[in-house]
């Protein structure tokens, strides 16, 4: 859709073909991109699981009658109703009517919101000193302007506490960049986004650290990683049936913010991942990213780095990351996380190994198949997936085609400085996670949390109140 409208503006006609699963949310693509008028010619079913016969039947009976008429019949263009400026009051009404109103919206994920009264949205734009009509970028596939003001909005629905807002803020100029990938947000695998935490503000904030990091149940882990998915929905436009633009087939729910443990990677002698995002130490850093799926939990035991992180190549690489590896290698990007908890962590830096030694290993041994990465390839759309036509094309290295042996073993990860490290989770238990990245879509991206410059008085205000 978005190649046709740059086709139409340049004077040249176009059809796009588009299958059933996809027609609403094509025209819907086609508002956002300011072309409503474009023309789809709908391909009946679903491609890949169509036989070569039922293919060349539906095009011929289907799909070329669509293409013609789509050519030859104009289509009118219904254009994006007017929205209601920031500080207008949308509605009046009990906590029961308020609620309804927002569901028959659209504008919550189908769980109930804080009412984001003008009182409640002031409250936070005390925590942050930019101006509330700050645009800090435009976000597809709707093409709102993501501002200070709306991010307070989204933050009150959440559940967030008024003292989040700087991460909030960090959290949105991250989703903004166009590396991140925004526009692709609503493809078929409905991956989430996953924000890491770093710094100081983890304690001042309350964010778990330790035990259960990843459940809700800390309100500032939830509430913030609530507020990605709402604000991805609500200002981006990224919403699933009766809307249009969100087709994770399956999908899952959001993720919690994860907050590392900097106090256990200061014992290990590591340093934070914030770090090894370029950032200095004791800076408040968020990184979003990405999540395409999440690996089972991988307990691990022995008193050598070798013991646990054979096991994790296997367990969490190849039973868990490898499904991706293909797709990563079409796109030539992936960037993996991995989660490891402190005693495991603990093992690895005792025995002298660094996150560099960690990464190494597991671009090395973390391996499958190349005829099976091949086959899943082919399987999610990419019918004409090679090894061998990405070696030629710099997308990946020789190492993936040194024969032609379909049973030959080829690594999962395309390179090893990509893979994320963060250590967080129950310190008196073994185990590990895998988080893989969807290449590029959602690329990690960072930013610095930038502190009102009245912050200490602030938070120590809370804390009186009875607020932290």
């Amino acid at each position: 859709m978005r190649a046709s409208a740059v086709a139409e503006k340049a004077g040249v006609r176009t059809v796009s073909v588009v299958a059933s699963g996809f027609v609403r949310q094509a025209r819907a693509i086609a508002q956002t991109v300011g072309a409503g008028n474009l023309s789809v010619a709908e391909y009946p079913g679903v491609i890949m699981t169509d036989s070569k016969g039922e293919l060349r039947r539906k095009v011929e009976q289907v799909l070329l009658t669509g293409i013609i008429d789509g050519l030859t019949t104009p289509v009118e263009d219904s254009g994006r109703p007017a929205e209601p400026e920031a500080r207008d009051v949308v509605f009046k009404g009990t906590l029961e009517e308020v609620q309804a109103f927002f569901h028959k919206n659209l504008w919550t994920e189908g769980l109930p919101v804080t009412p984001p009264t003008v009182e409640a949205v002031e409250k936070f734009l005390r925590f942050t000193d930019r101006s509330p009509d700050e645009v800090i970028g435009v976000l597809p596939p709707e093409n709102r302007e993501a501002t200070i003001w709306n991010i307070a909005v989204n933050g009150v629905m959440a559940g967030c506490r008024p003292e989040y807002m700087p991460v909030l803020v960090a959290a949105t100029e991250a989703m903004a960049e166009p590396e991140f990938g925004m526009e692709h947000a609503g493809a078929t695998p409905g991956w989430e986004p996953l924000l890491v935490l770093n710094g100081p503000i983890i304690k001042q904030l309350d964010f778990n650290y330790g035990s259960g990091v990843m459940r809700v149940g800390r309100q500032a882990n939830t509430s913030v990683g609530r507020f990605l998915r709402l604000y991805m929905r609500n200002v981006a436009g990224l919403r699933i049936p009766p809307g249009a633009t969100d087709k994770g087939s399956i999908a899952y729910t959001f993720n919690v913010a994860l907050a590392e443990n900097e106090d256990a990677v200061a014992e290990l002698g590591w340093q934070p991942f914030s770090v090894d995002r370029g950032f200095q130490p004791g800076e408040n850093v968020v990184t979003v990213q990405s999540v395409i799926n999440v690996s089972p939990p991988c307990y691990t035991g022995g008193h050598t780095p070798l013991e646990h992180m054979a096991t994790i190549a296997e367990v969490i690489g190849r039973g868990s990351m490898a499904y991706w590896t293909a797709t990563s290698a079409y796109f030539g990007k992936s960037y993996p996380l991995f989660v490891l908890s402190p005693s495991v962590a603990g093992v690895i830096a005792k025995g002298g190994w660094t996150k560099d030694d960690v990464r190494q290993y597991l671009r090395d041994n973390a391996r499958d198949e190349a005829g099976f990465l091949t086959r899943l390839g082919w399987n999610s759309g990419g019918t004409s997936f090679s090894f061998a036509n990405l070696v030629e094309q710099g997308l990946i290295s020789e190492e993936y085609c040194q024969s032609a042996d379909p049973g030959r073993m080829v690594p999962i990860f395309l390179r090893s400085e990509w893979i994320s490290i963060v250590v967080s989770g129950d310190p008196g238990r073994n185990q590990s996670r895998g988080y893989m990245q969807n290449q590029r879509q959602g690329v990690p991206t960072s930013k610095k949390v930038m502190l009102p410059a009245a912050w200490d008085r602030l938070i120590e205000m809370d804390v009186k109140l009875g607020g932290l």
